[in-house]
């Protein structure tokens, strides 16, 4: 995809009908598109969704832009993280949302693309720039969902609570236990409320950060499908369907 940047490289998966179909724009995890989340995205289209998973930092190279293993063991995501961590770093605010304009453009040349509302999901750090992307296009994202997000709440001026008030979209964060302290939620929720914002936020139970990542050790089964449990009604609420 053509950005202000270069190129981003992306997955996506759609319905093969021939018919145009309400866009999700999937923000993935640190560790960025590779298998696990191209069958998640392939499941969420199986519902009738064109879904668009880019590589956050295709600046760098194309995914994976480190050397994952096929399964990230826990004992193994440190040194994993620390490489992606200063990439991650240089992934300023201003480059988030120039990729999120591009990506949305794309999104309205695709033919297999119906009118209409978008909605914004995010995985770890993609809960974040989903939740940048909904506050700053207020007139085309109506749904935005986060699943064990980071860094939701922070001292920064910027921080994504301080920016709900621009929101319009519903909103459905799925955290894990321990995530966010009860005072960071508690800032988060009453940030939402003075808003009028409508959103779900909880605690999978039995979770730790990455609960959604079957390949990973944090993967939690139960978890997984509780997220789909939650994601796809919000969707069908908030997206019209062709």
């Amino acid at each position: 995809m053509p950005t202000p940047d270069g190129r981003a490289d992306a997955f996506a998966a759609f319905p093969d009908d021939g018919q145009r179909h309400p866009a999700v724009l999937l923000y993935p995890d640190a560790f960025g598109p590779r298998p696990v989340l191209e069958r998640m995205a392939r499941e969420l289209a199986e519902h009738g969704y064109y879904v668009l998973v880019p590589n956050l930092l295709y600046r760098h190279g194309a995914a994976p832009v480190v050397d994952l293993p096929e399964h990230i063991r826990e004992t193994a995501r440190p040194a994993i993280t620390a490489q992606l961590m200063p990439l991650i770093q240089a992934h300023t605010t201003e480059r988030i949302l120039r990729d999120a304009d591009a990506y949305l453009e794309f999104l309205t040349t695709q033919p297999e693309v119906s009118a209409g509302p978008v909605a914004v999901i995010g995985y770890c750090i993609g809960g974040l720039l989903a939740m940048r992307t909904a506050a700053a296009h207020p007139g085309r994202v109506a749904a935005v969902a986060g699943f064990h997000p980071a860094f939701l709440v922070t001292d920064a001026p910027d921080s994504p609570h301080r920016l709900v008030s621009d929101l319009t979209a519903e909103v459905h964060l799925g955290l894990a236990e321990g995530d966010m302290s009860p005072e960071a939620i508690g800032e988060l929720e009453q940030a939402l409320d003075a808003a009028g914002v409508r959103y779900t936020c909880e605690i999978y139970p039995d979770t730790v950060h990455g609960f959604t990542m079957s390949d990973t050790d944090a993967f939690n089964p139960a978890a997984l499908q509780r997220h789909w449990d939650r994601l796809l009604p919000l969707l069908g609420r908030t997206l019209t369907k062709s």
